[in-house]
């Protein structure tokens, strides 16, 4: 898949403008905070619910969101955390549809799934040894997956949803290394990881020939003066 990348801005500067009828503007979020994310409780697959400071960061996009130019449609990733922003977000801009699809998960992060990260090297070191493995075909122990089966699944979902919605803004909702994934898929030049915070704003457009451009990344302004960014856990490729 052909990929081109924008230069990085880490806030948005909204243009009101219409989207092209050649792509579909994705706006990418990551859920709001779980208590395992304030706790650096490793979540992977396992269903956690948003905390009460992630329903606020959820109430708090889905405010900004309805200031925007008009949504199609919400997707989510099925897991809880995910789901429950999604439906926060389609509520407060009008009653939005949600659809669910599960190759926005978390990545299955294995036997690690449940642990505390700073315990994972002494609980079991195989699957630690594994999960931080510069490998991208290494699974992890436990039925986890490797960084290039995430890759398969997620670039896949992002860009079917672009394929259906040219000409569309629509809003996805999944997880940290999901986002991080597809960053690397619209900037495959390299540079330093660009965090993924609960609840920011990353926006991609997505062409049907397979090119996508990032158009802002990692904007948390509408949490600015808050006090509901508590946790930083989870916000690269390596969290869960």
């Amino acid at each position: 898949m052909a990929t081109s990348s924008v230069p990085e801005s880490s806030m948005a500067e909204f243009d009101s403008s219409c989207v092209g009828s050649d792509y579909a503007e994705i706006i990418v979020l990551r859920h709001g905070e779980t208590a395992w994310n304030a706790d650096r409780r490793i979540q992977g697959q396992l269903d956690v619910e948003l905390n009460d400071a992630g329903r606020q960061q959820a109430a708090l996009l889905g405010d900004r969101l309805f200031k925007e130019p008009k949504i199609s449609l919400v997707y989510s990733s099925d897991l809880a955390r995910a789901y429950e922003t999604a439906q926060i977000i389609a509520a407060r801009c009008g009653g939005l549809k949600v659809v669910t699809d599960v190759d926005l998960r978390e990545r299955h992060l294995g036997d690690l799934q449940g642990l505390v990260f700073r315990d994972t090297a002494k609980l079991n070191p195989k699957a630690h040894q594994a999960f931080v493995s510069h490998e991208t075909c290494q699974e992890i122990p436990g039925g986890g997956e490797s960084r290039d089966q995430l890759h398969q699944r997620c670039t896949s979902s992002l860009q079917r949803i672009g394929n259906k919605h040219k000409g569309e803004r629509v809003v996805v909702v999944s997880h940290g290394a999901v986002i991080e994934t597809l960053d690397k898929q619209a900037s495959p030049h390299g540079r330093s990881v660009r965090y993924v915070l609960n609840a920011s704003v990353n926006i991609f457009h997505v062409y049907d020939d397979g090119k996508w451009t990032i158009k802002s990344w990692g904007d948390v302004s509408h949490l600015n003066n808050t006090g509901s960014l508590q946790s930083d856990f989870g916000r690269d490729e390596n969290s869960g």
